[in-house]
């Protein structure tokens, strides 16, 4: 589809939803405003939000998609095609793949995170949502330093996690029904289980210089890098030391003022903010963003959460939603340097949701445009003179 015209919405435009027409050219947003002429294209807004297409950089409900159940495995092929039906359906047009390598065996082994990788890279043209490898690298699985600064090098990153889980697994030893979850994940029996992490846990010295030589390699290769579960304004300052800028999911609110006061990017879960809390019992983002101290939310284990979450905020009076809708899309994407989306404005790649926001707190999806192409349609009928887009739909 080459051009494209989308008449009657109500498009949010900075701070402001306003009434107005978006023409599309390819893959990019060419004009705002009451341009009236017919392209080979034109979908009917009438009643409809247009929004900024969501850019998610933490979800890993693809892994549900890999493995349903403990043990159960299916081909990551059709579980990232599946995984980009649900993202796509669900407003998120950029999706990064929150890829956990642990010194685990079995989901979040070296040989799965090396399978996905191979695989997003092989099927990304196929895949609607313009679809990204964000690594999570458990610090202490110190054996795969050298392979991840080779991926690094040669750009198949494209965000940088630093991971420690070591304390609540440890933890978790204590606790029979975490560990049995643990252990079946990881398909070793307990002896053998208890046997890796004291392995593990005994190079605990060896962990901070390699979380530096791996935050060099990511500098170096120019990598927007992220700290998970910050548990105080030390761990935070010490990881801005290394250039890692996002903080994802801190555990406590003065390590979240930390982080603010620095001006590094905050990342929640949007589940948090449905549910009214986090499922850990740590902080809730909805506090958090009331007080200024969260940027972003990411859909973390859930894709539905982000649309959810910004109409949540703006009917609790939070945010409004032109604000809440920034937590979602453009502050995500200036966190990782994606200069190119997060708003609706010419030159911007053309990412765009059309939204029927008449139920309260329930946000549907009428249509997504991923880079010009329209993806997702629920409503044939919203396409009042567009058989191009009709064709298009049916074939995607």
């Amino acid at each position: 589809m080459t051009d494209m015209l989308i008449e009657g919405g109500r498009v949010l435009l900075g701070q402001e939803i306003v009434e107005t027409t978006l023409r599309l050219a390819g893959r990019e947003i060419v004009s705002v405003g009451s341009d009236h002429s017919r392209g080979s294209s034109g979908i009917d807004a009438d009643g409809l939000l247009v929004l900024p297409g969501i850019v998610d950089l933490h979800g890993d409900a693809f892994e549900r998609q890999m493995m349903p159940r403990p043990g159960v495995d299916f081909p990551i092929d059709v579980a990232l095609v599946d995984s980009d039906r649900q993202a796509i359906s669900n407003g998120i047009t950029t999706v990064f793949h929150a890829t956990t390598w642990s010194w685990e065996p079995g989901l979040r082994s070296a040989d799965n995170a090396g399978r996905l990788l191979e695989a997003i890279e092989a099927m990304r043209p196929q895949l609607a949502a313009d679809t990204r490898f964000h690594l999570r690298h458990e610090t202490y699985n110190l054996d795969a330093e050298t392979e991840i600064m080779e991926w690094l090098a040669e750009g198949r990153v494209d965000l940088f996690a630093f991971n420690d889980h070591m304390d609540s697994t440890v933890a978790s030893l204590a606790k029979p029904q975490k560990r049995s979850r643990m252990m079946e994940r990881t398909g070793l029996s307990g002896e053998a289980f208890d046997c890796l992490v004291e392995r593990v846990v005994a190079r605990a010295h060896d962990v901070p210089a390699s979380i530096a030589r791996l935050a060099q390699a990511a500098r170096d290769a120019n990598v927007r890098m992220l700290s998970h579960d910050d548990d105080s304004p030390e761990m935070r300052r010490a990881f801005r030391s290394h250039g890692v800028g996002i903080a994802e999911f801190p555990v406590n609110e003065e390590t979240a003022r930390e982080a603010a006061s620095a001006g590094d990017f905050i990342v929640f879960g949007a589940p948090n903010v449905v549910r009214g809390g986090s499922h850990t019992g740590w902080t809730r983002a909805s506090d958090m963003i009331a007080k200024g101290l969260c940027s972003v939310l990411a859909s973390d284990y859930y894709y539905p959460a982000p649309l959810l979450a910004a109409f949540r905020l703006a009917a609790d009076g939070v945010l409004p939603l032109a604000e809440a809708w920034q937590l979602i899309s453009s502050a995500p994407a200036q966190a990782v340097g994606l200069t190119d989306r997060g708003t609706l404005a010419a030159a911007q790649r053309a990412d765009i949701l059309l939204v029927d926001n008449t139920l309260p707190l329930r946000p549907r999806i009428v249509a997504v445009i991923s880079a010009g192409r329209l993806v997702h349609l629920t409503e044939a009928n919203r396409l009042a003179h567009a058989p191009v887009a009709r064709k298009a739909v049916a074939a995607a």
